[in-house]
């Protein structure tokens, strides 16, 4: 991605969390430069990658393929001196974007609706050995306190301030309802791992490479500077 194109995402998030009266933590709003100045009493934030994270998956359009995320809070779970067991990201999709086809093999995860359109969600269990979509079996489905089955694939709606609980080995992507707006999501899940913790059906790179062509606005969650 373009580290312009990136900047352009993060304000426009920015002007969405203001929108919808979603306040952040005070570290989302340093500058680079600011970071210079951070020592290791910050290292929670470095360690655990809290902050911005702005992806396309490696495939070069971001409107069609792509996520931005904000992880608000984070565990460890490589490092016992973390003793958090949870985790917090607040997302914006918008129509017309997918965050493809994927899941995780330790993370459970409710993921919420916080405002704006309708989050369209397609569900797979995964297969027994080989991890493929298993397009026969139905798919368990919690959400907000209903458990039920729909079939492989079948479209699933959350509408604003709803939430659906998703489980290890569950392959889940989704995107916004056409004609309903951008999406504010909330993901309230176990420790996040986005380095070893995401098994996508299609090989994708979760971090893209950046092309600088202008000085970042904000830094993303995995090029903090260490502490001097």
């Amino acid at each position: 991605m373009k580290r312009s194109e990136i900047n352009k995402v993060i304000k426009e998030f920015e002007a969405r969390l203001a929108e919808f009266k979603f306040a952040l933590p005070e570290f989302c709003s340093w500058t680079p430069e600011d970071w210079q100045t951070k020592g290791h009493e910050y290292d929670e934030i470095r360690d655990n990658m809290l902050g911005w994270d702005v992806t396309d998956f490696s495939e070069g359009n971001f409107d069609k393929k792509g996520l931005a995320l904000i992880t608000i809070r984070n565990g460890n779970t490589k490092d016992p001196k973390y003793t958090k067991t949870y985790a917090e990201k607040i997302m914006m999709s918008k129509e017309g974007q997918l965050s493809p086809l994927h899941f995780h093999w330790n993370k459970m995860e409710d993921i919420i609706n916080r405002g704006g359109g309708d989050v369209i969600f397609r569900l797979y269990n995964a297969t027994k050995g080989d991890e493929e979509p298993d397009r026969e079996t139905d798919v368990l489905i919690s959400k907000d306190g209903r458990n039920y089955t729909v079939k492989p694939g079948e479209e699933v709606a959350i509408k604003t301030g709803e939430s659906l609980t998703l489980y290890p080995y569950c392959y889940h992507e989704f995107f916004v309802k056409d004609c309903t707006g951008p999406v504010l999501i909330g993901e309230v899940s176990m420790c996040n791992d986005d380095n070893t913790d995401n098994r996508f059906f299609e090989p994708l790179g979760r971090f893209p490479p950046i092309e600088e062509d202008e000085p970042a606005y904000r830094l993303l969650c995995n090029e903090y500077p260490a502490a001097k």
